[in-house]
């Protein structure tokens, strides 16, 4: 393959656009499907207005679907799949529960309380090992890319905390990877592309990503960063990830204030 025609990369291009179109079709198939007012689909946002969740569960298939490279989607699906549906049991378990970040929920699980946000821990670290496992050969650069992946997964959800902050930092931070070639750009396209399928309803307070979608986008992300990195790169991004973790009460109150 010429140079040219590594820069084009098509497979980027359409796993862009397959994301967005899957993440659109989803959420204009739940709006039509579920009854107005219906309190399974619906929270309260910070400023007090009345949000639906479909973007969650939208932004999740979406970013399977876009998960297009043949050799990596198994990861893909593997570790988005299992970051949403923890995350899904997390927006319905653990509604209304304030504490956030490792040590939180660490902290109730050594008194003997197994929280949501415990089951999202463990349930996406195991799923994030697996699909490092699919992704990498050696045994130290597959610990690190499960570290990297469940990592991502939870600090998208950090900064989840206004309209639009987590779909944004997605985009932000997926930006860098498009321009890589290969696998790894079709991967960071993905989450990409969903996240930009929601961010103007998002921003506009009509729908919210909820766990579900913020760890689907975050899970998406971290198999893109695996994909493209060699154990060097795993281990500065496990280590930001790991010192986000450790300081996640921190980190929330900072995109919070964020002008974003």
């Amino acid at each position: 393959m010429r140079a040219g025609q590594e820069t084009r990369n098509p497979a980027r291009t359409t796993a862009l656009l397959t994301a967005f179109g899957a993440t659109r079709s989803v959420t204009a198939a739940l709006r039509r499907r579920v009854a107005p007012g219906c309190a399974r689909w619906e929270r309260t946002n910070h400023a007090g207005r009345t949000v639906d969740l479909f973007a969650g569960p939208a932004v999740a298939l979406g970013s399977v679907a876009g998960a297009l490279p043949a050799r990596t989607r198994g990861a893909a699906v593997i570790a988005v799949g299992a970051a949403g549906l923890c995350g899904a049991y997390d927006d319905i378990a653990g509604a209304g529960d304030p504490r956030r970040g490792f040590r939180a929920h660490l902290g109730a699980l050594r008194r003997g309380e197994v929280t949501s946000g415990a089951v999202k821990l463990f349930g996406i670290g195991a799923a994030g090992l697996v699909a490092g496992a699919m992704l990498k050969e050696r045994p130290l650069d597959r610990l690190l890319a499960g570290v990297v992946i469940a990592g991502s997964a939870h600090f998208v959800n950090l900064v989840d905390v206004a309209p639009g902050r987590a779909a944004l930092a997605v985009m932000g931070l997926g930006a860098p990877g498009l321009l890589r070639r290969g696998a790894a750009g079709a991967l960071a396209a993905a989450p990409v592309g969903a996240a930009a399928a929601v961010v103007t309803d998002d921003l506009g307070e009509r729908t919210m990503l909820g766990d579900t979608g913020a760890h689907a986008l975050g899970a998406a992300l971290g198999t893109a960063v695996v994909a493209g990195n060699g154990r060097a790169g795993l281990v500065l991004h496990a280590a930001a990830f790991v010192a986000a973790a450790v300081r996640g009460a921190d980190v929330s109150r900072i995109a919070a204030k964020s002008p974003m």
